[in-house]
């Protein structure tokens, strides 16, 4: 069996590309500037927010105040009247991606180790055992790829159903999720040991 130690190529390897992948997704294609919207009357709702109070967190509005609210006819009635939504407040400040970019290539790197696990797994020769096409170089790019794809994208479906993202934009994610997927088994299929 195929140890993570002679994994550790693949796994710097492939996350190095799905970061320069995704950094020319963002930056030099763009088609994810209409992710996001800006509020109309931006003003007045910061203001509104700051005087209230609003500190960095996860918020929902109308908040039902735990799980008996849910059936008050005042909630009922806010929900009614709206808007309603999430929002996801971080610290005031400007906004550096240099922090930011080391979290998401360290997420990159657990992704990658994560997947290298599942496939070490996947990829065993069992001797006598005809369902397992080996370690030939498909055969990586098929598991890698179907797990990092489901690393990368697996989740998006619920930010539809559950948060309210607009199925447009979980569509971007996935369409990204789908090319670092493949970008990860190429890497892994292209440097598996023999």
């Amino acid at each position: 069996m195929v140890g993570l130690t002679e994994l550790w190529l693949p796994i710097l390897l492939s996350a190095v590309a799905v970061f320069v992948a995704s950094s020319i997704m963002h930056t030099v294609l763009k088609y994810h500037d209409s992710d996001f919207k800006a509020l109309p009357g931006e003003a007045d709702v910061l203001a509104a927010m700051g005087k209230g109070g609003v500190q960095r967190g996860n918020y929902c509005f109308p908040h039902p105040g735990g799980h008996a609210g849910r059936t008050d006819p005042e909630f009922l009635a806010r929900c009614e009247k709206g808007p309603m939504g999430f929002a996801y407040i971080i610290p005031n400040g400007p906004v550096g991606m240099g922090g930011t970019l080391v979290k998401w290539f360290i997420y990159l790197l657990a992704v990658s180790f994560m997947v290298a696990y599942v496939a070490r797994l996947a990829l065993v020769q069992l001797p006598g055992v005809s369902l397992f096409a080996g370690t030939d170089a498909r055969h990586v790019l098929r598991v890698v790829s179907t797990v990092a794809f489901l690393a990368y994208a697996g989740a998006e479906p619920i930010t539809v159903i559950w948060m309210g993202r607009r199925g447009s934009v979980a569509l971007k994610n996935i369409l990204d999720g789908l090319v670092y997927g493949l970008l990860t088994g190429g890497v892994f299929a292209w440097l598996w040991p023999q």
